[in-house]
């Protein structure tokens, strides 16, 4: 296949959509296998619907259905480009039909199990004024993982208590943070100046912009998120997984439980559909369902 059609999609993908290095690399990475899969002297405006159903075919031979579809949309976004650009006369995918997916419900905690994750950092943790701002920020505001250890001391505004978040393809989106996770934070914080100074005293360069700080002062992760999370949610004694995830979902499904309208819900978690937030009115009918079978006089007579 010609080079160019790569880079112009990688190009567009960068640039017009704002996606990340990774998602850039997974996109081409699969449609990549797609051609190697049909022959790669095979041009895109010669490729019909019965190359399409081969490969599916094969796919599904070897792949989940999670894998399939992801692929498949990424096929989708290649060819609906090069539709677009005038490259292709037609889209060899419409009308092909990808796998159906189940429905996950997205896991969370009850208010009563996120109070006690929250109280669970105790004073004998080496951590525990930062590991309480941390999750106490994450369920104020429902970010990402990947969000919260990129926030930059200069991203919080105190006075106004908003905190600007760069989320999915580079979006930007401003939410605001509640008193708790302020105070939290600010308890946090004479913490995160000993560990910069005493990186500085090491001879390393400081880590004067993040928020979140590991023991050697740098930077902390995702990965170390997840675990100082996991850590306490075992400790806390809740039944489930506890994820940065899990109380990402517990904000959405508590604030909808308090009444929040959905497009409120879906801005601040900075989702660009509103059917990616829709999942969590499933969670809302369940709470409501289970609340007007404890409180309703017919029902508790039963």
């Amino acid at each position: 296949m010609n080079n160019h059609y790569f880079k112009d999609f990688t190009d567009w993908l960068k640039v017009e959509r704002g996606y990340s290095f990774h998602t850039v690399d997974g996109y081409t990475r699969d449609v990549t296998e797609f051609f190697k899969s049909i022959g790669e002297d095979v041009l895109p405006a010669d490729i019909a619907s019965s190359h399409i159903q081969t490969y599916l075919a094969m796919l599904y031979r070897a792949n989940s259905s999670a894998s399939v579809a992801r692929k498949m949309s990424a096929l989708r976004t290649f060819f609906r480009f090069l539709a677009r650009e005038g490259r292709i006369s037609h889209d060899p995918l419409s009308g092909v039909a990808g796998p159906k997916l189940a429905q996950h419900i997205p896991v969370f905690l009850t208010v009563d199990e996120v109070f006690s994750l929250l109280e669970e950092p105790h004073s004998n943790d080496t951590f525990f004024l930062r590991d309480r701002a941390l999750m106490e920020l994450i369920y104020s505001t429902g970010m990402r993982v990947s969000e919260v250890v990129s926030r930059n001391m200069d991203d919080l505004d105190f006075d106004s208590g908003m905190l600007k978040v760069k989320g999915k393809g580079s979006k930007e989106r401003i939410v605001p943070f509640g008193s708790a996770a302020s105070d939290a934070l600010h308890n946090w914080f004479p913490s995160r100046d000993h560990l910069i100074v005493a990186r500085i005293k090491r001879g390393h360069a400081p880590e004067r912009d993040a928020v979140f700080l590991n023991s050697r002062g740098a930077r902390l992760t995702a990965r170390s998120v997840e675990r100082i999370i996991g850590k306490y949610g075992v400790r806390a004694g809740i039944g489930v997984r506890v994820t940065p995830h899990a109380l990402r979902h517990s904000f959405a499904t508590h604030l909808l439980e308090m009444g929040l309208d959905l497009r409120t819900v879906q801005e601040l978690l900075g989702h660009v559909s509103l059917s990616t937030t829709q999942k969590y009115t499933h969670l809302d009918m369940e709470h409501l369902t289970r609340v007007y079978d404890h409180a309703h006089p017919q029902v508790a007579k039963k």
